[in-house]
């Protein structure tokens, strides 16, 4: 008579293996750009414009000044010198913010500020270092080409120019140049919501003190971090203790409060108390459990009402590298953002490590510069539960996973964790 199947055994048949890029591209066709909202511009920093931004208006509106000293005609002042300088009369002066509405006249100048709009006629602006004011004249020193010192009206903008298209990130400089173009408010795409829930009942709140057995809940904030990292917005819906129907209720929860990403920590391993797969299963649907990497073995995938949900490993350090892998391309991706690819670099690696599978291995590494060479050396206990060796990272050593030894001075990718 045939054994029963165990649910563990059926959970292993159901869901294969996955490669680490198969799970990713898996992950992330199910997300999409987030609708559009109007926001006003000093919130914008780090957001996606959804809307091209075209000029209404040169910039600068009028030829000016990028120099204190005097509008003149360059033939009044050719062959001026130190030794044969050249006087003119001094006509006016002229502040930033007012124009000089009469032609500039032969044998004259004007004195002018930084900005101001020059004169009708000016052909160049000397500087006050080359010259000399007596009284009602001023004496010039230097010949000068034309249109020196003088900034042509468009010289930046050009009315009807699109100055900044849709799908650019707003950094200050963009900012200062929608301010400089007179938008108050721009469309950019929406931050997405992350619902973010640990599991266990071990966990107490980061204010509690544990008991015997029971740990704090880190987890929860440390991806609460790389979710506002992103540039999304985390919704903490605190803990779930291991009964299905607290679990249930709290995914519930973030169904209701209309997140676009549910993040859960812990409860997806094969032990008796790992209940977020078979929540999954039951209010949704799983696409994947299993993935080939460490650490972060167990990470499920699956959907609640539609909302994609990421259940990543309990211990901490393999929460926060599946989430760099996973969560934070997508949260990406539902911006518009293309900028969360980490930096890399290439470093021989200082440790020797032996292999026993063939998983993809980030290993936390602090890295030291040698002339043009970077050195990698791993950050002490590589356990996934020492949270302390992502605090000393500075970044992650790849290890492909046909490698099965890794002998000092091999040179590995390095994913940055830090820009």
């Amino acid at each position: 008579m045939e054994k029963p199947k165990r649910h563990e055994e059926e959970m292993i048949e159901a869901y294969p293996w996955l490669s680490v890029n198969e799970a990713v591209d898996t992950f992330l066709g199910h997300f999409d750009l987030l609708p559009a909202e109007g926001i006003d511009i000093l919130e914008g920093l780090d957001r996606v414009l959804a809307m091209d931004i075209v000029a209404e208006n040169d910039i600068p509106p009028l030829a000016n000044t990028a120099m204190d000293g005097y509008a003149v005609r360059v033939a009044d002042i050719k062959g001026a010198s130190p030794e044969h300088p050249l006087r003119l009369h001094i006509v006016g002066d002229l502040a930033a913010g007012y124009l000089w509405q009469k032609p500039l006249a032969p044998g004259t100048a004007v004195r002018i500020m930084t900005g101001a709009p020059v004169p009708p006629g000016t052909e160049a602006v000397v500087e006050f270092e080359h010259t000399e004011r007596q009284g009602d004249w001023v004496a010039i020193l230097k010949e000068v080409k034309p249109m020196r010192n003088v900034r042509e009206a468009g010289e930046d903008v050009h009315k009807g120019e699109t100055i900044l298209t849709k799908g650019t990130r707003l950094r200050p400089q963009e900012i200062g140049m929608l301010a400089a173009l007179g938008y108050r408010q721009v469309q950019v795409h929406r931050q997405p919501r992350v619902a973010i829930l640990a599991t266990g009942d071990e966990l107490v709140d980061v204010e509690e003190t544990p008991g015997p057995g029971q740990i704090r809940n880190a987890n929860s904030y440390t991806n609460a971090a790389q979710v506002l990292q992103m540039g999304g917005i985390p919704l903490l819906l605190g803990i779930a203790h291991d009964r299905v129907e607290e679990l249930t209720a709290k995914l519930r929860q973030a169904v209701t409060q209309n997140a676009d990403l549910i993040l859960t920590s812990g409860g997806v391993s094969l032990g008796d108390f790992d209940i977020v797969k078979d929540v999954l299963a039951a209010e949704g649907e799983i696409h994947f459990w299993r993935v080939q990497m460490k650490p972060g073995k167990p990470a499920a995938m699956g959907q609640i009402a539609g909302i994609p949900l990421l259940g990543l490993p309990g211990n901490p350090v393999s929460a926060m590298i599946t989430f760099e892998l996973f969560a934070r391309p997508a949260i990406a991706r539902m911006q518009g953002r293309d900028d969360w690819r980490r930096q890399r670099v290439q470093a021989h690696f200082m440790n020797e490590i032996q292999r026993k599978d063939n998983r993809r291995h980030y290993l936390r590494v602090r890295l030291e510069q040698d002339g043009e060479t970077w050195k990698a050396f791993l950050t002490g206990d590589q356990g996934s539960g020492i949270l302390r060796s992502m605090v000393m990272a500075d970044g992650l050593a790849i290890i492909p996973e046909s490698w099965r030894k890794v002998e000092p001075g091999t040179v590995v990718d390095v994913m940055l964790l830090d820009r």
